[in-house]
């Protein structure tokens, strides 16, 4: 059978290699939008890491969406709560120059990403976590190196930076210049120095 010919004298069939919105169309179409999304959330993921001061590893099985939502409401300003796919997580912490957090990457992962003090969002997190067994605090990561669970749980149950430096500012009267360098030390220091406050209280008090 002949095709029929239009006005113009040309066929009226599609020309070979030509498409015209199909099925297999639409299915490319759509693995491309699924990839350019999967690298739009790697890109940000991986510039939460970056941004960072601290990161708290979570896992949320059995967690309601309201739960989530009081959970990040807890977190106020302290942090973002994000919820990503393990395989996303993996590949922004590689792009971000983290390691050792490969293996926390397992279940249903949500990550508090700590924009400010540390102690404040793994206190609220803590908190929450005992009174929803649902969450499980699986790690952490903090001044370029991972942390483990009793460690984030350690910071938890530090005192509130403001008040940590006020007393060690004022253990350390008369040396002004080493006090004013308190308030710019990073979270570790601040606990390593809050720890010899500590011993050393325990120790004037033995005597």
């Amino acid at each position: 059978m002949r095709p029929d010919l239009s006005a113009s004298g040309r066929s009226s069939f599609p020309a070979p290699g030509l498409r015209f919105g199909g099925a297999s169309d639409t299915h490319h179409k759509e693995a491309c939008m699924a990839k350019a999304d999967k690298a739009t959330a790697v890109a940000d993921i991986a510039e939460q890491f970056k941004e960072a001061t601290a990161t708290v590893v979570t896992e949320y099985r059995g967690l309601k969406v309201a739960d989530l939502a009081q959970l990040r409401r807890s977190l106020g300003d302290s942090a973002t709560y994000t919820v990503a796919k393990n395989t996303l997580v993996k590949r922004a912490a590689s792009e971000a120059g983290i390691d050792g957090l490969d293996e926390l990457f397992a279940g249903p992962t949500a990550i508090a990403f700590v924009k400010g003090e540390p102690v404040d969002a793994a206190k609220a997190i803590k908190n929450f976590a005992r009174d929803h067994k649902a969450l499980v605090i699986k790690g952490g990561y903090m001044e370029g190196r991972a942390l483990s669970v009793e460690e984030v749980n350690r910071i938890a149950d530090l005192e509130s930076r403001e008040v940590l430096l006020a007393k060690m500012a004022g253990a350390m009267k008369g040396n002004l210049a080493k006090a004013a360098g308190l308030f710019n030390a990073p979270a570790s220091q601040v606990a390593r120095l809050a720890a010899a406050l500590q011993e050393k209280k325990s120790g004037e008090d033995a005597a």
